[in-house]
């Protein structure tokens, strides 16, 4: 009997073949939506939030802000596809959910109330976003000019410079209105807050994730029995409608605008690049300078074309990346789904029209957890950043300080120019200008720096002169209060006063 052996080749060429991308796996068509569909959940809360603050310092109608709910979803969604799914040149092929950025929401409330309107707001996007889109080429060697020291700063001032939009939320929005700062408004938005702590708590990790939305649902529904909901306009305009091009309005364009805009595209392009490592470690794939340079390139691309459809600068939402690691559903076609289930919302002006008519002090609830969110993520960016025989502490002081300038006194830039006001009435601008120049001065500008550390900086972690150490010998301890030698007995501590000169 002849046995044919196996031939040595074979097994090595089978070893050589390429391995799926843990990203390229594909689930059943039902598994696929569900997931997609729990990615659109999560992030849901977060991407209506900024049409809102924006619309209402635009002074729209809830119908208006229907539309402009309606149009962030459907760009969104867009936008997912695209970084999802990919074309060449554009696109991550990584599981990352894209939405409205939090980033520009301050910066563009002053742009509004600076007098360009909405539409100024839409001409800076755009110029702004094809800048950025430029420069994408050139940003891994602009990059290291945002370290942790800046973008922390920068992600903690936008979420504390939105607390006086959660705040005013909570009051019910319309300070000439006779109920604002009421017992009533200010106790429904506490028990909607109240509602999405208890929910975190809940050992289900699902009904905690959706905590903030749910939370929404049931400080409406309160707000329904008690009369403070008015539903009666949500039947009032289409119930399907394709965004209408420019619908706002064309757009107009001011330098100013653009500049204090320009700002938050570098913070948006940092923020990308930093989604794209993190869900590429999660994953655990692959993640290169092109890979990167393909999804801020299709960020960059959405954002520009955003305000075509009535919606804003578009960047990876976060959440979506920590969600990502809870389910450890890798899939990149799972997160497609969810983006187009984001387009046939968009295509749903009622559903925008419907999260327009809850309570602004249901909003102002779970805005104080939301926004705090976003601080507190800069905060966890900042834990990262090493303090020590640096002037890290005075880059952080000093540019969250200049930052909150103008949210303790609105007024402090009135006198100036207005271009310059447009800049710096904006927190978030304020602080990434101070943190990014503090940066260049401190920590690559070394010529100057001064040998003897600046106070801010002994403040950071303790210091004990040479000299001191010298004086002690091996087994010395300090207990109770008394300087104890190795044989255990106490050494007498000299005040300084007492003490002889040398």
């Amino acid at each position: 009997m002849n046995i044919k052996k196996k031939s040595p080749t074979a097994g090595a060429k089978t070893s050589r073949q390429p391995s799926t991308r843990p990203e390229d796996k594909r689930l059943s068509i039902g598994s696929t939506f569900a997931y997609g569909f729990q990615h659109v959940l999560t992030m849901y809360g977060g991407i209506i939030a900024p049409p809102l603050i924006i619309g209402a310092a635009a002074g729209m109608s809830s119908q208006d802000i229907g539309l402009l709910i309606a149009a962030c979803l459907f760009v969104g969604g867009l936008a997912t596809i695209l970084q999802t799914i990919g074309i060449p040149f554009f696109g991550s092929q990584l599981p990352l959910v894209q939405g409205v950025s939090f980033a520009g929401v301050s910066t563009m409330v002053a742009i509004v109330n600076g007098g360009g309107g909405i539409q100024a707001v839409f001409g800076s996007v755009i110029v702004a976003s094809l800048i950025g889109l430029a420069i994408t080429p050139l940003f891994s060697k602009i990059i290291k000019f945002f370290p942790p020291v800046v973008t922390g700063t920068v992600i903690t001032t936008i979420g504390l410079t939105l607390m006086p939009v959660a705040a005013n939320w909570a009051m019910g929005g319309n300070s000439k209105a006779p109920n604002y700062g009421s017992m009533a408004n200010i106790g429904l938005a506490a028990a909607t807050m109240g509602v999405v702590l208890l929910l975190s708590k809940i050992g289900n990790a699902a009904i905690s994730r959706l905590s903030i939305l749910l939370a929404m649902v049931i400080g409406t529904v309160i707000a329904f029995v008690t009369g403070m909901a008015d539903f009666s306009k949500i039947g009032q305009g289409d119930i399907v409608a394709f965004p209408t091009p420019f619908a706002f309005g064309p757009p107009t364009f001011e330098i100013a605008a653009i500049v204090s805009m320009l700002i938050v595209i570098l913070v948006t392009l940092t923020e990308t690049s930093a989604d794209i490592i993190a869900v590429g470690e999660i994953v655990g794939t692959k993640v290169d300078s092109k890979r990167i340079g393909d999804g801020l390139r299709a960020d960059m691309l959405s954002s520009a074309i955003s305000p075509l459809f009535n919606s804003f600068t578009q960047s990876a939402f976060a959440q979506n990346v920590g969600l990502v690691a809870i389910t450890g559903i890798k899939s990149r076609f799972v997160v497609s789904a969810g983006g187009l289930i984001l387009v046939v919302l968009g295509l749903l002006p009622v559903l925008g029209r419907v999260v327009a008519a809850v309570p602004t002090p249901v909003l102002g609830g779970a805005g104080v957890v939301l926004f705090g969110t976003v601080a507190a993520s800069g905060i966890r960016t900042l834990s990262k950043v090493e303090y020590r025989n640096n002037m890290n502490l005075i880059i952080v002081a000093a540019s969250i300080g200049f930052g909150m300038i103008p949210i303790a006194a609105p007024k402090f830039y009135d006198q100036f120019p207005s271009w310059f006001g447009t800049i710096f009435h904006s927190g978030i601008s304020s602080a990434a200008v101070m943190a990014i120049l503090l940066n260049l001065l401190f920590n690559h500008l070394k010529a100057g720096n001064s040998e003897n550390q600046s106070v801010f900086v002994a403040g950071t972690g303790r210091v004990i002169r040479e000299e001191d150490i010298a004086c002690l010998a091996e087994g010395d301890r300090y207990e109770n209060g008394k300087l104890i030698d190795c044989d255990g007995k106490e050494v007498p501590v000299e005040s300084p006063k007492l003490a002889p000169e040398h």
